[in-house]
């Protein structure tokens, strides 16, 4: 993600204008009626923990169960940051051990999708299966070379698994979404911490793949992953197409987010918009066509924004033109300024002069 996880997590990402990528994964959660949620964070957790201060927004503020927000912590018998998914888990098996939950699902924070876990979870027991992983097949425009790849076979149970493999030799991809049995998962883990193994992927699934029964669940719907710069910029962009907007924001169920008070934006004399998402609270004097402004966001006279995303809180001054580019937040851009990405994705990153001592 270059610059733009220098100040937050990736799960933070703003995305689609007023969410974080967090949001989908937890409005799913919510959605699927999951009372007990935790989220295990670590590297610039600071804007994942604000937006995370108040559980009510995902309907997890209840008296038991809710959600938890599970950090590294120094204790007597370690002093690691998380060194892996398993390793993660292994430092919070308190959490599993004081849970009463017989089953266990395991998401990442990066996805953006829509997902009754409830399917998968009654797929997981018709199965009789000991680990379930939800897969998808990828678009062959699509590079997977980042993803783990899954063969399965017309069981659906995984045969091959691999990682980061330099040159796929399959299109279907393991979406980083996995059930499992709770006592299952804690002897695992338990198993992991001896041998020093602390990866869920390469030290379970593919050390296990033979010995328990893994099974795949495939999706169909709009999955998207959003830890590359590019991944990143076409995911948002394509909330610009209708029948995304429509499947995420106006069908059930619905995607839930932290809510600021915030006015509506304000389009001045001059301002001309077109296919863009303009979120609450900016102010628009130029011309913007084919992008994502975010909350809080100043475009001045006679800006020109193509093909682009701008962050929260940005301001832009009079005749800047932009285009292929994501503004990173909080920035200032000078008067006069012009910033294209050729050929990729541009990330611009200016000194902030209004937040100077």
């Amino acid at each position: 993600m270059a610059e733009l996880s220098q100040k937050r997590a990736i799960c933070a990402m703003p995305v689609a204008g007023s969410y974080r990528s967090i949001d989908f994964t937890l409005s799913n959660m919510s959605n699927s009626h999951i009372q007990k949620v935790a989220v295990l964070t670590q590297y610039n957790s600071r804007s994942l923990n604000e937006h995370l201060n108040s559980s009510k927004w995902w309907d997890f503020g209840r008296k038991q169960g809710g959600l938890s927000v599970l950090t590294p912590t120094v204790t007597a018998d370690n002093s690691n940051w998380y060194r892996g998914t398993a390793d993660a888990i292994y430092q919070n098996m308190s959490f599993l051990r004081n849970s009463h939950e017989p089953y266990v699902v395991i998401a990442s924070g990066d996805g953006i999708y829509k997902l009754d876990y409830n399917k998968v979870l009654e797929y997981h027991i018709a199965k009789n299966a000991d680990i379930t992983v939800v897969c998808r097949d990828m678009e062959d425009d699509l590079s997977i070379e980042r993803f783990g790849t899954v063969r399965m076979n017309e069981e659906f149970r995984i045969e091959e698994f691999e990682e980061k493999p330099l040159q796929a030799r399959t299109r279907t991809i393991s979406c980083g979404i996995y059930v499992i049995r709770r006592r299952l998962l804690m002897e695992m883990i338990d198993k992991c911490a001896e041998e020093d193994r602390y990866d869920f992927v390469r030290d379970i699934l593919i050390r296990y793949k033979d010995q328990k029964k893994i099974y795949g669940y495939k999706i169909k719907d709009y999955w998207r992953n959003i830890a590359s710069v590019e991944d990143y910029f076409k995911t948002n962009m394509d909330f610009l197409k209708p029948d995304v907007r429509s499947y995420f924001f106006r069908q059930y169920p619905d995607i839930y987010s932290k809510v600021e008070d915030l006015p509506p934006a304000k389009y001045n004399v001059g301002s001309q918009v077109k296919n863009s998402l303009i979120s609450s609270g900016c102010i628009v004097n130029g011309v913007v066509e084919d992008s994502v402004i975010f909350k809080k966001s100043y475009i001045g006279n006679n800006c020109v924004i193509k093909n682009s995303i701008i962050l929260n809180d940005v301001y832009i001054g009079d005749n800047t033109y932009i285009e292929n580019c994501i503004v990173e937040s909080r920035c200032t851009i000078c008067a006069n300024s012009r910033y294209v990405g050729e050929g990729q994705t541009k990330v611009v990153v200016e000194k902030n002069e209004r937040y100077t001592m």
